[in-house]
């Protein structure tokens, strides 16, 4: 039976990152689970939380077995500095990126079936002058993927985006007949391809209320999704829309889609979080690996609390294990 092996990142140190991770460590799971962080920080995770951790240094080499509870493989990574949970530190940025690109690179060299992540501090590596606006353009940049599209599920519900972390002013220029084609292009095939989908069926968003009311309220539908809409119709995608975004989310709308297309960030994201906050998964489609992720922040005020809920990297090890073991492994 093939046994995949998945990395997760732990993400911001004095976060509830490695709460969650120490926390997961206490189920058995059908495949090899490797942490990626600072063996220490997690050790004294698990004692503030009252957990006992078997902790063993992460090896390449070593056979893939499936993960046992009380037991975690650790891929080291040192901090820079001591971590006070709830603090935010600047010194441990440097950490937190070698820890993305080391389950990144594992998952390009074919190490790793899956990468899971953790919640980062954006605010924090923005900080030290890095470009990083989130783990899905980061890890596309990464990868060299041309162009990254955020995938949010919960259950049946899957919502993917246009466009991802921008200011609201900048959406509407963002958003061009290219990049609508691309990105309902990277859709269809990874819905297809992650899902067993042959001809996932995608329900387009407007952007404007009322999806632009036959161009009173806006023109984006007419002069740029419309198009692209029968454009890729023709070339045999299944494809409604543009779809007012007040009642695309209504069950009758819900019923003829596999996958909703929102055009910006707070089109979409409210709606999901509402319907599965604690168990959403964010997954990351066009990228060359497989990286699904929580659908939440650092939660600083939890941390070694024990009142964090690991519900949503949870669900993200579980859908990495489950679409990683689709195939044969590598």
């Amino acid at each position: 039976m093939y046994v995949p092996r998945i990395v997760i990142t732990s993400g911001k140190p004095a976060g509830i990152g490695p709460d969650a991770c120490v926390l997961l460590a206490q189920a058995d799971w059908a495949a090899d689970i490797v942490v990626a962080g600072d063996p220490s920080l997690l050790a004294d995770t698990a004692t503030a939380l009252g957990l006992t951790l078997d902790i063993t240094r992460y090896h390449a080499s070593a056979p893939r077995t499936a993960h046992r509870a009380g037991h975690l493989k650790v891929l080291e990574q040192t901090l820079a500095a001591p971590v006070t949970p709830g603090r935010l530190d600047i010194a441990n940025a440097g950490y937190v990126l070698e820890m993305l690109d080391r389950a990144c690179d594992g998952c390009l060299n074919g190490e790793f079936a899956a990468m899971v992540t953790a919640p980062v501090q954006k605010s924090v590596l923005m900080d030290t002058g890095r470009p990083f606006t989130g783990h899905t353009e980061y890890l596309a940049a990464r990868t060299r993927a041309a162009l990254p599209v955020m995938l949010l599920v919960a259950g049946d519900l899957r919502v993917a985006l246009t466009t991802t972390h921008l200011a609201l002013t900048e959406v509407p220029k963002a958003i061009t007949r290219e990049r609508l084609r691309a990105t309902l292009r990277i859709v269809h095939t990874d819905i297809g391809r992650h899902f067993g989908m042959a001809a996932p069926r995608i329900a387009v968003l407007g952007l404007n209320p009322h999806a632009g009311e036959s161009g009173h309220l806006g023109r984006e539908e007419i002069d740029l999704i419309e198009p692209v809409i029968a454009e890729l119709r023709a070339e045999g995608l299944h494809l409604t829309g543009p779809l007012p975004a007040d009642t695309a989310f209504t069950p009758q709308s819900l019923a003829g889609a596999d996958v909703l297309l929102a055009q910006y960030h707070d089109q979409g994201l409210p709606v999901i979080k509402y319907a599965g906050f604690g168990h959403a998964v964010n997954m990351t489609l066009g990228l060359p690996i497989l990286r699904t992720s929580v659908d939440h922040g650092t939660a600083l005020a939890l941390a070694r609390t024990g009142k964090a809920d690991a519900g949503s990297l949870r669900a993200a090890l579980a859908l990495a294990i489950r679409l990683s073991s689709a195939g044969d492994g590598p």
